[in-house]
Parts: C-alpha cells; structure tokens; sequence
C-alpha cells in the first residue's frame, strides 16, 4: 500500500489539473442541464396556462364534460330512433290498387279495391262496387294478411299481389 502512495506521491499535481478539468466540464454540463430545464419550466408553464390563459387541466375536464354529454345524447337519439322505428313499422306502406268492371252492364271499370297494409300485413281493403244506380263501398279489416270476411276475387289477387311483393 505504501509503494502506491509514493507512486501516487509525484504525481499530485496532474491528478489536481486532471479533477479540475473534470469538474470545469461537469459544470459545463450542470450549467446546461439548468439552461434546458428552464425552458422546459417555461413551456410547462405555458402548456398548463393554455392558449387563451386558460389551465390545460380545465380545458380537458370540460372536454371530458363534453364527451360524456354526447355519450348522453346518443343514448337519447338511439331510444327515439327505436320509438320511430317501431312507429313507422304500425304505418300503412303497402299499398295497391284495382280497377274493375263489377257489372257486365256497366261501361266503364270504375269498381276498384285498394289494399293498405304495414309491415306486419294489417290494415284494410276498400272496395268500391258501382252499379248503374248506385256506389257502394265496403271496409274489410286485415289481420296478418288474411280477412276473416270472405273476399272477392279482385280482393283476393290485389292482396295476394300486395304480401308477395313485399315479402
């Protein structure tokens, strides 16, 4: 041990430069690491203040706010879209129409059946009889595209037209 301290021993003066070279670089080094955590304080600053001075930490709260709000709304729209949607599926959509001639002796086809149905084939057949001297008009309710009436042939083949066609 001691053989290393008297070699140690002369050479005292280029260890002292070589520590003070050391630590002037480490300084350097201490001297930018602050130089660059300055910066990155001001830009936190300024980040978290906001563009407009608003807090970074407020403006995404109430983007948060926000998202939740329309989360709420589409749960809304979605439910009165299904309200709709089973509204529109009770609406008359299938409709047809026949012309006739009921009578030989009437000039003219003007005797005629409308069907009007939903989706689930209910609704109703109208049917217009015209005679020479007179009009008569019967209502025969569908239930799931049968009537429990008996129905005339123009009846039956506009029916028959209307279910297929939209099945």
């Amino acid at each position: 041990m001691q053989d290393v301290f008297t070699l140690l021993s002369g050479l005292n003066e280029y260890i002292i430069i070589a520590l003070i070279i050391l630590s002037i670089i480490l300084l350097i080094f201490n001297i930018s690491n602050a130089h660059s955590l300055s910066k990155l304080k001001k830009k936190h600053r300024e980040l978290m203040r906001g563009a407009k001075g608003e807090n970074l930490e407020e403006i995404i709260k109430e983007y948060f706010q926000k998202v939740e709000q329309i989360g709420k709304e589409s749960e809304n729209i979605k439910s009165m879209y299904k309200g709709l949607h089973d509204e529109v599926k009770m609406s008359i959509k299938n409709v047809a129409m026949v012309r006739y001639k009921a009578f030989d002796n009437v000039g003219s086809d003007l005797s005629f059946s409308l069907v009007m149905l939903d989706d689930n084939y209910d609704g109703v057949i109208l049917t217009s009889i015209y005679g020479r001297g007179e009009s008569v008009v019967y209502a025969k309710p569908i239930n799931k595209g049968l009537s429990r009436y008996d129905l005339s042939d123009e009846e039956k083949n506009i029916l028959k037209e209307v279910c297929q066609k939209n099945q």
